[in-house]
């Protein structure tokens, strides 16, 4: 991250004073606000903090993707603001779980507990379906985007799933007469594979994080697997994990019930 504007965090916070001061970081192709609902449920229990992770939503783009510079941004936004008093709880789903993973794990200092959202802190295996959606997503002619229902439409044979392109589409905002990605969807797919990976621990610069860790899978989802345990383990060797039924890799959209209950039994103990 080679200037001060691409370090720049973008966040909302949902909920008052009185909570118990929690932040949440996304996965790929997402944004802060996919965790609206989940904070919304979660008040007055927690005062939370929806983050946007360099180079989607409102966040700065950055030259290149690297586990230990988005974590050590995230650190330094926190610690400007939300986590100014005193360590947080940190929920990470997907790639924004191995950010929270990381962030812990360098500045042990900043959290309170840990909740990590389907992924474990090894690589995440094949990488084609991002490939696919992010090529799709790169070939859609956005001079021929009049409104978001066009995008819609011309994704439609690209991505059939009505509820995925749902969910990428928000990344298409208009300005003035014309729509733009917020993402950084050419950097993602040149990066694909470092996103799809994890770090070193002699690369993170810390070796454990002995704080409560809650491991949430989706039991429909293949990125936690019993050959994970042991590298989870030690890295953060007080973790619970437990596994929510009826939910594949998107746990908190899925689940949501469940996965909000989860959150506010452990984060609230």
């Amino acid at each position: 991250m080679s200037t001060e504007e691409t370090r720049t965090v973008h966040s909302t916070e949902v909920g008052g004073p009185g909570g118990a001061r929690t932040v949440f970081l996304h996965g790929l192709f997402g944004q802060g606000k996919n965790f609206t609902q989940a904070a919304r449920a979660l008040e007055p229990d927690l005062h939370s903090l929806l983050v946007d992770l360099p180079n989607h939503g409102r966040s700065g783009w950055t030259d290149s993707v690297d586990y230990v510079d988005v974590a050590d941004a995230v650190a330094e936004h926190l610690r400007r603001g939300f986590a100014a008093d005193g360590p947080v709880h940190l929920v990470g789903h997907s790639m924004g779980g191995k950010v929270a993973m990381v962030l812990a794990l360098r500045h042990p200092d900043l959290v309170d507990r840990l909740v990590v959202v389907d992924i474990s802190p090894t690589g995440s295996g094949g990488t084609g379906e991002f490939e696919h959606l992010l090529d799709s997503l790169s070939r859609l002619d956005l001079a021929a985007v009049v409104r978001r229902a066009d995008a819609d439409r011309l994704l439609t044979a690209d991505i059939p799933d009505e509820r995925v392109r749902g969910f990428l589409l928000q990344n298409l905002r208009s300005h003035g007469p014309d729509f733009r990605w917020q993402a950084n969807l050419a950097l993602l797919r040149a990066e694909l594979e470092t996103i799809g990976g994890f770090p070193d621990t002699s690369v993170i610069g810390g070796e454990s994080f002995d704080h409560p860790v809650l491991w949430l899978a989706g039991d429909r989802s293949p990125y936690i697997r019993p050959e994970h345990d042991a590298t989870m383990r030690r890295l953060f060797p007080r973790t619970r994990l437990v596994t929510i039924k009826g939910a594949g890799h998107w746990v908190h959209s899925e689940q949501p019930e469940a996965f909000v209950s989860a959150l506010r039994v452990f984060l609230t103990a």
